[in-house]
C-alpha cells in the first residue's frame, strides 16, 4: 500500500488544526485551516488559506482569510469549504463568542464567504440564521437548493444536527430543521451527500467518548424532513467527511476514536478511510451495510491529535486527503496532505 505524505503547512509558532480542501484547476488545490494558540485556547485564532499547483506536492505560503478587525470579541472556528455549480467557491465558518461555552445555542452562528476568482478574493462574511458549531461544507442539490447543517446542544442536553435551507441562493433561509437528535446519543459535525432526486444522507460523529459507530439519516426530500438514526459500520468515526468517487462508491475520512481512558494522555491517533457503496447508504439497518477500512496515518505524539480532514479526486482518479496532526511537531498541530489512489484498498 503507497500512501506518499506532503507538509501543507507546520508553523512552530502556532497550532494549526481543522482543514478542507477543493479543486480549483486541473492539478491546483487551496486547503483552509485554523491557526489557533492552541486547541484548547483560542485567544488567537485566525482563518487561512494556501495553495498548490502541482497536485498538494508543494503549497504557499499560508495568508489570512477573515481580517481581524471583523467583528471583535468573537473568533472563528472551523472552515470548510466547497465549489458551488456556478463555479463560486464557498467557506462556512462558525463564529463563536469569546466566553461561551461553545456547543450552548445561541452562542454561536454560522457564517459564509464566497469568491468568484478561485479564493484570489472574498467576500465580507455573510451571518447566516443557522446556529451551532463545526459546520458541514455548504451543500448544493441538483435543484439548486442550498444546505447549511451544524450541530449544538439541544434542550435535553444531548448534541443534536440542526440545518437550514435556501432554495434562492442564500437570500433567505427555511425555519430550523432538525436533522437528527436522540434521547442517547450526542449527535454532531454532520457531513451531508446529495443522492440525487432530492435525497440526502448524513454521517454523523457520535460524540460520547465511548468509541460507537458512526450515525446517519436519510432525507428524501431534499434536507426538508429526516428519518430514524441507524448505526453506519465505522467504530469510533468522528468527524466524517463523505463524498462520492467517480467510480460510483463512496469515500468517508475520519479520525478513529477508539474510546477509554486514553494512553499516556493521548486520546486518538489514528487517521481512517472508508470505502462503501449506494447501497449501504440507503440501507436501513446496520447489518445491510458494507464498509472496507483503511488507515492512512498514525499520530506518535504523546500529546496525538489529530483528523479533521477533507479530500479531492483528481481526473486521473488520485485521491487527496488534507488532515491535522501533531506527530513529529510534538504538541503543535501541522497541516499533511496525503495522495493515494483508490486501488490501494485493493490487491
Amino acid at each position: 500500500m503507497s500512501i506518499e505524505k506532503f507538509s501543507i503547512s507546520r508553523d512552530p509558532e502556532w497550532y494549526e488544526a481543522w482543514p478542507d480542501v477543493v479543486r480549483t484547476g486541473p492539478e491546483r488545490l487551496l486547503c483552509i485551516f485554523t491557526e489557533c494558540t492552541h486547541h484548547a485556547n483560542r485567544a488567537h485564532s485566525r482563518i487561512m488559506l494556501t495553495e498548490s499547483a502541482d497536485r498538494g506536492r508543494t503549497w504557499s505560503g499560508k495568508r489570512q482569510l477573515i481580517p481581524d478587525s471583523f467583528d471583535s470579541g468573537c473568533y472563528f472556528n472551523c472552515a470548510r469549504i466547497s465549489r458551488l455549480a456556478d463555479r463560486r467557491l464557498a467557506v462556512t465558518v462558525d463564529r463563536i463568542r469569546s466566553g461561551q461555552p461553545e456547543s450552548d445555542p445561541g452562542a454561536s452562528s454560522v457564517c459564509l464567504l464566497f469568491s468568484s476568482d478561485d479564493g484570489r478574493t472574498w467576500s465580507e462574511p455573510t451571518i447566516t440564521p443557522l446556529c451551532g458549531i463545526v459546520p458541514d461544507k455548504l451543500i448544493e442539490l441538483e435543484s439548486g437548493r442550498w444546505l447549511l447543517s451544524a450541530h449544538c446542544r439541544a434542550a435535553n442536553g444531548k448534541l443534536a444536527q440542526y440545518l437550514h435551507y435556501s432554495d434562492d441562493g442564500g437570500r433567505s433561509w427555511s425555519d430550523r430543521i432538525t436533522v437528527a437528535a436522540s434521547a442517547e446519543l450526542n449527535l454532531c459535525e454532520a457531513s451531508l451527500v446529495p443522492l440525487g432526486g432530492g435525497g440526502v444522507a448524513a454521517f454523523m460523529r457520535e460524540n460520547s467518548g465511548l468509541g460507537l459507530d458512526c450515525q446517519k439519516v436519510l432525507s428524501s426530500d431534499g434536507g426538508a424532513s429526516w428519518g430514524a438514526v441507524t448505526a453506519f459500520p465505522l467504530p469510533g468515526c468522528h468527524r466524517p467527511t463523505a463524498g462520492w468517487l467517480r467510480d460510483g462508491r463512496l469515500l468517508i475520512t475520519y479520525r478513529f476514536m477508539q474510546g477509554g481512558r486514553g494512553w499516556l494522555g493521548s486520546w486518538t491517533q489514528n487517521l481512517f478511510a472508508a470505502l462503501t457503496d449506494r447501497e449501504s447508504v440507503l440501507a436501513a439497518e446496520r447489518s445491510q451495510c458494507a464498509t472496507r477500512i483503511m488507515p492512512v496515518d498514525f499520530d506518535r505524539s504523546p500529546k496525538s491529535d489529530l483528523g479533521y480532514s477533507g479530500w479531492v479526486q483528481f481526473d486521473d482518479g488520485e485521491i487527496y486527503i488534507v488532515n491535522y496532526i501533531v506527530d513529529d511537531a510534538i504538541d503543535r498541530g501541522q497541516i499533511r496532505g496525503y495522495a493515494l489512489h483508490p486501488d490501494e484498498f485493493l490487491l
